[in-house]
Parts: structure tokens; C-alpha cells; sequence
């Protein structure tokens, strides 16, 4: 199964409905100053959030059944799927960026630059794959705690491959199997091979747009470490928070709410010096693409009572004026 620009859902086999698109930022769940170091208690409480936004039922059975750190027995509840007739499951999608995981190892030894033969760049690729999958076990170990069937897939075992960097087709024969088969896909940001430069990195923000446009999911939701999408670096005393972002046809995108003297397009934006992917510059690019489709697109922050709305999807109905986060969505009028 592949899909490209130019491809429509119903020239492939569909998969299940899919309700929603999650996206957890790497700076949300790890100390993104702190290499591969992992944010715990911001994981429990997203992961806790998730279970009660997108399953239907409030009892946890565990499905992390291996040795953890520190504690010496293994959770093992078999009894408590014995009374069970099937696994709660809403069809969904998790894909997670790599935080201070992986960013350190890409950036020092150039993966994003590509040259593949070069010693350093090959042994980078390794060690940025190893960082990664580290990250991407532990995000599906906590969600399987919480009784969800996730399944960590890696972009690179799939066998995506990028372009000049870019991700011109994606075989998603794998991630629907897994839905179908009622598992909920964990995938990441990756390093990959390349058929221009050797290797690049897929960003997780590019890999949903990948699979908004396949998937076509009710909404889409990215869990950052700040309420949304500001006008300014958020720590600056002039920013502010971007409610509502209008996008055309065309791609073309402006700020709709709130009303902003002198403001067009041009929202300033800082990346660490260490981030191969661009940050929230590829994250608002990505965006506004996916609602282009017709779908809802919530930044909001991560762990708070405004994500348990977004991944609810109560906001489809109506955004709350005590809602904190943005709204990026498609518009048939001309966007200014």
C-alpha cells in the first residue's frame, strides 16, 4: 500500500475509521535540555489522558508485562483479561518526536546532511536510530501500562526513504494491518535512508501529515510543552497566543483570532541549535497542510485539562472561550 501526492484514499485498501491523529512532542515529554532524559510524570499523565479520551472503558489492565527498573516484580495481571470479551480500542495513531533523544547524535555527526559514506555520518545514523527506538519503547511501555494496545513501528523499518529529504511516497501497508488488527501504532521521528543524499531525518510532524492524507482521521492533535502557537518566542513579554489560524485552498494560511495590529504570516520563531527537524516551523508547515484537508488541527499544550478536550474531540462542536491552545483549520473563504 502506498501513497502519493497525486493518490486518493479509495485507490488502496482503507483501513478502519480512523478517529484522531495524536502527536506527542518530544519537548512534552522529555527534558529536552537534558539528553535522553524522559519527562516521567508529563508521560503517566499523557498517556493516562489518551486512555481516558480515546477508549471506552475506565478499567486499566496492563499490557507492559517486563522487568522495570527499580522494581523488582513484573505487573502481570492475566486474570484481569480472562472476564474480558475484547480489548477497548478506538482506532488511533500515536507519533512522537524525539525530544533529547536523538537530536544530540543527528546533529553532531550531520544525518540530516546526508553522506552516508563518511565514517562519522554512518556512525551517527546508528546511534540516532538507537536513541530513538530507546525513546519509542518507553512511550509504548507507558501507554501499555494504561491498558492501551500500542505497537511501536519505526519509519525505517517500514521501509520509508526519503528524496532530497522529502517524503515523496510512504508504504503504510504495516500501519493499517495493525489497525485493523486493533493495535494502536506508535511511530517517530527516524533516521532514514535517502536516494539523493544517502540518509536524512523523518520528522514525526512530517510522517502525520503522510498519514492524514491516507488515514483522513475526524481530527488531529499536537501535544506540545506551551499552549500553542504565539505570535512571538513564547518567554518574550509581547507574545501572544495565536487562537484560530485560517488556511486557503492554496495552502496559504493567516491568523483569524486573535485580531492582531500589523501581523500577517510572519510569526517569529525560535529552534534549539540541536533540532535536525525545524522545530515549530515544520510543525505549523505540517499543520496548515493537514487542514488544507478538511482537517481540524489543535496545538495545545501537553498534560493539562485543555489536551483532555482536544483529544476528546469535544472541540469539533465548539472551542470553549476558557479553551487554551490553537485551532488550524481549512477555510473556503480567501485567506488574507
Amino acid at each position: 500500500m502506498e501513497f502519493n501526492g497525486n493518490q486518493t484514499a479509495t485507490d488502496v485498501n482503507q483501513t478502519k475509521p480512523i478517529r484522531c491523529i495524536v502527536k506527542l512532542g518530544g519537548a512534552a515529554i522529555t527534558c529536552k535540555n537534558e539528553l535522553e532524559n524522559i519527562d516521567e510524570e508529563n508521560l503517566e499523565i499523557v498517556s493516562t489522558q489518551l486512555r481516558q479520551a480515546l477508549l471506552s472503558s475506565d478499567k486499566v489492565v496492563g499490557m507492559d508485562w517486563s522487568k522495570r527498573p527499580g522494581i523488582s516484580d513484573i505487573a502481570c495481571n492475566v486474570a484481569g483479561f480472562r472476564d474480558k470479551l475484547s480489548v477497548d480500542s478506538t482506532n488511533f495513531i500515536v507519533v512522537h518526536g524525539g525530544g533529547s533523544f536523538g537530536h544530540f547524535q543527528a546533529s553532531n555527526s550531520g544525518v540530516h546532511k546526508g553522506g552516508l559514506q563518511q565514517p562519522l555520518v554512518k556512525a551517527g545514523f546508528v546511534a540516532t536510530r538507537i536513541s530513538v527506538t530507546t525513546l519509542n519503547l518507553e512511550i509504548v511501555r507507558a501507554l501499555a501500562r494504561e491498558g492501551i494496545p500500542s505497537i511501536g513501528m519505526s519509519p525505517f523499518s517500514c521501509g520509508w526513504s526519503t528524496s532530497g529529504g522529502n517524503l515523496p511516497v510512504a508504504d503504510l501497508s504495516v500501519v493499517a494491518k495493525t489497525i485493523n488488527s486493533g493495535f494502536v501504532p506508535v511511530l517517530h521521528g527516524d533516521a532514514v535512508l535517502d536516494d539523493v543524499q544517502g540518509c536524512a531525518i523523518l520528522s514525526g510532524d512530517v510522517i502525520i501529515r503522510h498519514l492524514a492524507a491516507y488515514m483522513k482521521p475526524d481530527y488531529v492533535v499536537f501535544l506540545t510543552d506551551v499552549l500553542g502557537v504565539y505570535s512571538h518566542p513564547p518567554t518574550e513579554p509581547n507574545a501572544v497566543l495565536l487562537r484560530e489560524i485560517a488556511v486557503g485552498e492554496d495552502g496559504s494560511w493567516s491568523i483569524t483570532k486573535p485580531t492582531l495590529q500589523h501581523m500577517n504570516n510572519q510569526v517569529e520563531i525560535t529552534v534549539a541549535a540541536h533540532d535536525t527537524t525545524g522545530g515549530m516551523v515544520t510543525k505549523i508547515s505540517e499543520a496548515a497542510m493537514i487542514a488544507k484537508l478538511g482537517i481540524d488541527v489543535y496545538i495545545v499544550k501537553a498534560a493539562t485539562s485543555h489536551s483532555v478536550k482536544a483529544l476528546s474531540g469535544e472541540l469539533r462542536e465548539k472551542i470553549p472561550d476558557d479553551w487554551l491552545g490553537t485551532v488550524i483549520r481549512f477555510s473556503r473563504e480567501e485567506v488574507q
